[in-house]
């Protein structure tokens, strides 16, 4: 016979006891809740709630006794398992919370500061060369809309400017650029 009552709680769960898991639950949550506590350092305590991490094991926990057939020979095995998730469940919220953390507007300095240094040489070279490939592909009737599109205009203001219809300057700019994906003899130039 087992020592531990809630070695008796788990055999109800394995066997889908709702109220067992309730129990099981009440059981662990304060010892899970001190364990993601005491992982918590001082600065993301405004922003964790241990109890949020807790439930979110427990519930994939009770997902994985219906649906996939978990099971622990003991509560020592469960406790061992649980404490191994919150671990995991709490670094992958402090890792996302981090990320979250990285991501801060641009200064106002930053709007009146230029948006790159001159490009290389090479680079010009491959501009120009892309241009001259862009006008030879393109028919003469559609090369003023090129022409705009380098200006910096938009779909809605080339076509206001050429009296095509916005969505006829999109295709032909998609197809342009098709075109330009593939060479003369139809195959993928990133083959």
């Amino acid at each position: 016979m087992s020592t531990d009552p809630l070695d008796d709680l788990l055999g109800k769960l394995c066997s889908g006891d709702d109220a067992a898991a309730e129990k099981v639950f009440l059981a662990y949550e304060p010892y899970l809740r001190l364990v993601v506590s005491r992982m918590l350092p001082a600065h993301l305590r405004p922003k964790f709630d241990s109890v949020d991490v807790v439930q979110s094991i427990w519930a994939d926990l009770l997902d994985g006794f219906r649906d996939s057939g978990w099971r622990f020979q003991d509560a020592a095995h469960l406790r061992s398992f649980l404490v191994k998730a919150v671990r995991n469940r709490f670094l992958d919220r402090v890792r996302s919370n981090k990320a979250a953390r990285l991501e801060r507007p641009l200064p106002a300095e930053a709007e009146t500061a230029p948006l790159a240094e001159d490009p290389r040489p090479s680079e010009l070279a491959q501009a120009d060369e892309l241009w001259q490939r862009m006008l030879a592909l393109c028919p003469p009737e559609h090369q003023e809309i090129l022409y705009l599109k380098r200006q910096g205009f938009g779909p809605a203001e080339i076509a206001a400017r050429t009296g095509y219809h916005p969505s006829s300057v999109r295709r032909i700019l998609y197809d342009l650029a098709k075109q330009l994906a593939f060479d003369g003899n139809g195959k993928d130039r990133l083959e």
